[in-house]
């Protein structure tokens, strides 16, 4: 069975963070790695002020409803080691990004080791994250909007790798 990450660079929102652990654990993600300013939930050795994590902590619960528990994940700040640890681990990192060059989902044929990489909900990843990635993976839309939600993204994605043979 086909190993998959993600990896939620500067997600803004709560609820998508939620939403993400919940979707990751019910498509059996082995880890969501939360990096940059996205938001994370409570763990043993936090260091946030407990009024502000314990707010944060309940904003997710609210989508992830007890998967924050139990789909494990890790909060990093610096995006550039947790790249670098999981391509010595063997993953291929790719981005779920409309770039230049990007690999429609349909077509995409996934690695046994797979890092998804999301961004930010509005701006996307920047070039230097986007050149750290084996390849970048696009979504084709067919309606009048130029873009998922990055949660509906990431499980699209996930669900394609997971299940393509």
């Amino acid at each position: 069975m086909r190993k998959i990450v993600v990896i939620a660079h500067d997600i803004r929102s709560t609820h998508n963070v939620g939403s993400l652990l919940r979707t990751a654990e019910g498509l059996g993600v082995e880890k969501v790695y939360l990096t940059g300013y996205t938001p994370y939930p409570l763990h043993d050795k936090d260091a946030r002020l407990p009024h502000l994590a314990n707010k944060i902590h309940q904003q997710i619960q609210k989508t992830a409803l007890g998967a924050e528990k139990s789909q494990k994940w890790e909060q990093s700040e610096n995006i550039e080691a947790v790249i670098a640890s999981l391509k010595q681990e063997g993953y291929a990192i790719a981005a779920l990004e409309q770039a230049q060059g990007a690999i429609s989902l349909p077509e995409y044929q996934p690695p046994d080791k797979i890092a998804i990489l999301l961004g930010t909900e509005v701006e996307g990843l920047d070039t230097e994250l986007l050149a750290l990635c084996s390849s970048a993976l696009e979504i084709p839309m067919f309606g009048q909007k130029e873009s998922f939600n990055v949660v509906q993204a990431a499980a699209m994605c996930i669900y394609h790798c997971k299940f393509i043979n």
